[in-house]
């Protein structure tokens, strides 16, 4: 029996077009699938879109549309992503659907049972940006640090309540395990949060209030908090509660991973994962947080008018220059920098006149000396050598594509040293040796970019199976 492996990203709200920064965590998650499925795993890749809350209410009146017509449309802007950017997901799961719902209600009826869900009055500053109530402690200038353009409402109102003061101490076991939250100092982020007391939190809304929402079960006055009901599609995407193969075989005996930002750490490391105590289920094995996308060193907002759009990369330079951008030219845990200038010039240097150049040359020379790829036997096409594969283990695309880069780098310096095409006219059967080299070096190069660049590494290996020149990988831009 295979092993079994789960990942998802986080699902983002569809109150505007996809964005550079989630196109990172997708892409992220799809090389992992990606790689998993090369050793065999039996994976279960998802996705999706989170359609209800006050952001998205708010987003459809002024668009004078209903929220339903609202989240139709943004959702297929996220559904695009798929075919953009090349991914390998399994499903792609909406808050909206009657599944969903059905499924949110039902956990709710558990952590009910588990009586961690209690009605009081409560009286707070509420974000809609974030769909969460802050403290006083935690307002900058006033306003939310994630949110500076907006101030919080003040709001008192009578919600229900999740004891996620009652998990303090099994959550602090959680975060103790071995490999749970990458990078570590994400993890100590999450242990300062319990530090400083864990207090429980509002997981529902008055109808009278917000009507675009979860019903809450046996109360037809209440929804359900945006957040409590949009964590549930980690398994209702798996067909729970209905149908519990898939649960039982990915989320509940097999490996469970999530990619999320570094502002959801309190949300996927705490308070879903108590959640997930609450209810009786397995807490998540490993969660991957990653960085934020800035533009010239500042926040890209809509405002700035430094918004990149991934549709729009893709369409002038291809799906495969956009993942490789994302995955080697940004680090996989701190914050990276994106501007057109750094892209057209990464792409330049490292695609056109890198990986494309080299396969170009070889071919062309293969084929023009009657070299064809006769020294391809004990390349495994569905194995990466121990540097990729100990680099990915470790979530570090960076590392893992910069060892592809190190043997195409190696390839070229081959290229200049032994000088082929002039050695064919002198010494025919040494040029040709070196050649047929430098043809497995490249067959090489296009299956260990497999998860990487699953297209550029299918015409690469495809022209050297063939014995042909592919047509130009990645044109020069000027």
């Amino acid at each position: 029996m295979p092993d079994r492996y789960y990942i998802t990203t986080t699902i983002p709200y569809v109150n505007s077009d996809p964005h550079i920064g989630f196109a990172l965590e997708i892409i992220e998650a799809d090389v992992v699938a990606r790689y998993k499925r090369l050793l065999g795993k039996e994976v279960f890749f998802s996705t999706g879109t989170d359609e209800f809350g006050q952001k998205i209410w708010q987003a459809a009146q002024k668009e004078n549309k209903s929220p339903k017509d609202y989240v139709d449309f943004y959702a297929k802007r996220f559904e695009d992503l798929k075919p953009a950017l090349n991914l390998s997901y399994d499903n792609f799961i909406r808050t909206t659907t009657n599944e969903h719902q059905k499924a949110a209600q039902e956990f709710w009826k558990l952590c009910d049972k588990n009586g961690d869900i209690y009605k009081k009055a409560y009286e707070g500053l509420y974000c809609v940006g974030c769909e969460v109530f802050l403290k006083e402690q935690d307002l900058v200038n006033n306003c939310c640090p994630l949110h500076p353009n907006l101030i919080p409402e003040k709001i008192e109102e009578e919600n229900y309540f999740f004891r996620l003061s009652k998990y303090a101490d099994q959550l602090k076991n959680y975060l103790e395990l071995p490999g749970v939250i990458l990078p570590d100092w994400r993890n100590k982020e999450a242990q300062e949060f319990i530090s400083r007391g864990l207090e429980d939190f509002s997981i529902s809304r008055p109808k009278t209030r917000l009507s675009w929402g979860v019903p809450v079960p046996g109360d037809e006055e209440h929804v359900m908090y945006v957040w409590f009901a949009a964590f549930v599609n980690y398994i209702s995407t798996l067909g729970w509660p209905e149908d519990t193969s898939n649960f039982n075989k990915f989320w509940q005996e097999g490996e469970t991973v999530q990619a999320a930002g570094k502002d959801m750490v309190r949300f996927q490391s705490l308070m879903w994962q108590a959640m997930l105590m609450s209810a009786g289920f397995k807490t998540t094995r490993k969660i991957v947080y990653h960085g934020f996308i800035t533009s010239d060193g500042r926040k890209i907002s809509k405002s700035l008018g430094n918004v990149i759009n991934p549709f729009d990369v893709v369409e002038e330079y291809g799906t495969d220059a956009l993942r490789y951008f994302l995955l080697r030219e940004i680090s996989p845990f701190e914050d990276g920098d994106f501007t057109m200038e750094k892209f057209k010039e990464a792409y330049n240097a490292n695609l056109a006149n890198g990986v494309g150049n080299l396969v170009s040359r070889v071919m062309k020379m293969a084929i023009d000396y009657q070299v064809t790829g006769d020294r391809l036997q004990g390349i495994d096409d569905t194995k990466l050598p121990k540097e990729i594969t100990d680099a990915l283990d470790k979530y570090d695309f960076k590392s893992a594509m910069d060892v592809i880069w190190q043997k195409i780098a190696v390839l070229d310096k081959q290229i200049q040293e032994t000088e082929p095409f002039k050695l064919i006219k002198t010494e025919p059967q040494r040029a040709k040796e070196i050649l047929r080299e430098l043809v497995r070096g490249v067959y090489e190069v296009g299956v260990w970019l497999a998860p990487f660049l699953p297209e550029t590494s299918k015409k690469i290996c495809e022209a050297v199976e063939t014995h042909t020149r592919p047509s130009i990988l990645f044109p020069r831009k000027e």
